[in-house]
């Protein structure tokens, strides 16, 4: 059951990601207001019930948050109410068509193991603050399988500190279980989001740090409680 929901929402995806395109081309100060209602739509289709814990914060100059499933950006985009810009990898703008929901909105394209990428990451950066986006990072780098935390790349720490940024972390605990691309199962079920308060970046302490660890044990203790 859970792979023949997986090819309905292939189908589906391929089918309003393109409107969705469509529409952020043609109605652009709209962009955000588009996003919005396709993840919502996803959370519908997808059979996900939301809990919350803790509170967003409207004024973090960034999100960072770790990694499972492309679900979390759905849930993200859909409970944000600033208008987020996404750090993407390259490969995902590459690719044919699909590449346009990174491109329309303007989210951060950078390239892995690229030094140059740094420095595009800081001035890309900027400019969507400029613009008052919120940055939103993965910190990890790449997907996990949902269990533990990874370590954080340095991308976030650099563009955070450079900019003197007010940062909110986030825990997200069972999207891979939803959405899960290497099993090829989607499955409807809860996914608990966790806002951490949000933190002062500043080069002279080890605010990544703390926060990584900070991360760490609060998914550590919700993957125990869920197991119970």
């Amino acid at each position: 059951m859970a792979k023949l929901r997986m090819l309905f929402t292939i189908i589906q995806m391929v089918i309003t990601v393109t409107i969705t395109i469509i529409l952020m081309y043609l109605f652009k100060k709209s962009n955000r207001s588009i996003r919005r209602i396709w993840s919502l739509l996803q959370i519908k289709l997808m059979g996900i019930d939301l809990e919350i814990q803790g509170q967003y914060d409207q004024n973090a100059d960034m999100m960072i948050m770790n990694h499972q499933s492309l679900v979390d950006i759905i849930l993200l985009e859909y409970l944000a109410t600033k208008d987020l810009a996404w750090v993407a990898k390259k490969e995902i703008a590459d690719l044919p068509w699909f590449g346009h929901i990174l491109k329309a909105p303007n989210m951060i394209i950078v390239e892995r193991e690229n030094k140059s990428s740094l420095v595009k990451l800081i001035k890309s950066a900027k400019a969507r603050l400029d613009e008052n986006r919120q940055l939103a990072i993965f910190p990890e780098g790449t997907r996990t399988d949902g269990k533990k935390l990874r370590k954080f790349k340095a991308g976030a720490k650099i563009v955070a500190n450079k900019y003197n940024l007010t940062v909110q972390p986030c825990v997200i605990i069972n999207s891979r279980y939803i959405l899960d691309s290497k099993k090829m199962t989607q499955n409807s079920g809860k996914v608990k989001i966790i806002y951490l308060p949000t933190v002062q970046a500043d080069k002279n302490s080890s605010w990544y740090e703390d926060v990584e660890q900070q991360m760490k044990q609060v998914l550590e203790n919700e993957i125990k409680a869920y197991q119970k």
